[in-house]
């Protein structure tokens, strides 16, 4: 592997224009990031929790709803950055859609460069907001031949580093915070994303399948077991990858 080698970066896209989205999705993907294009509003807020995208680029002039109130929509249930990029001639369109929940706002046409730029500022400043780690010693946390290294954002499986999306790794320190605790579907997604409903209670089932399919070493087992009925719970010795909790 290359020494220089970094983790593609996931966009969501939601573009209506044939024509942007495959300029978009094959200029960015050129500049290292995974974009996802959806046409409506809609399917965005559909599989945006999915797609755990890092920023999501909303056109304002969408087929079946205003995407200023898209772009609220998911500026409250995911908290990620988002860019507006937009050809409207309302004059306090780009007011509002700052005043929303927007970082940027580039009116369309656009060059690709600077659209990548302002991408990479915006990933900055949000970078810059999240909080440090606590001060005082910082040992990893070990559950069998997994290693949680939070100051520097780093799991291990036997000595193996592997690669976790955001959201699978939010999931992982906020069950391991409450080892041995059965927390609760709504718990666990108030915690990461800060609010609950169908949509994101269906996500957060595809991201622990994923999570736990990662972490099982090869041998079916796993430290994140799903309690039929309650939650999911993060387990000190792991045995069996799914239980019925005790009456």
């Amino acid at each position: 592997m290359r020494a220089n080698w970094r983790p593609r970066r996931n966009i969501l896209l939601v573009e209506d224009d044939d024509a942007v989205a495959t300029m978009l999705t094959d200029g960015l993907g050129a500049r290292g990031f995974n974009v996802q294009a959806v046409p409506t509003a809609a399917a965005a807020e559909a599989i945006a929790a999915e797609v755990d995208p890092e920023l999501i680029i909303v056109d304002l002039m969408l087929p079946d709803a205003n995407g200023l109130v898209l772009c609220a929509n998911l500026r409250e249930r995911l908290g990620i950055p988002i860019v507006i990029c937009s050809a409207t001639q309302r004059r306090d369109d780009p007011v509002l859609a700052l005043k929303l929940g927007a970082d940027d706002f580039i009116p369309k046409p656009f060059a690709l460069d600077e659209l990548h730029a302002r991408i990479e500022a915006v990933l900055r400043r949000a970078a810059a907001r999240e909080p440090l780690p606590a001060a005082g010693p910082d040992a990893p946390q070990r559950s069998g031949d997994l290693v949680i290294d939070r100051a520097l954002c780093r799991v291990a499986l036997a000595g193996r580093e592997f690669r976790l999306t955001p959201t699978e790794y939010r999931l992982l320190c906020s069950l391991a915070d409450r080892t041995e605790r059965v927390v609760s579907r709504h718990e666990l997604a108030e915690s990461v994303w800060g609010s609950f409903d169908p949509g994101i209670g269906r996500s957060l089932d595809v991201h622990l399948r994923r999570l736990r399919a990662k972490l099982d070493g090869g041998n079916g087992s796993s430290p994140l077991v799903a309690v039929r009925g309650f939650g999911y719970q993060f387990v000190s010795e792991p045995g069996d990858g799914e239980r019925a909790a005790s009456a």
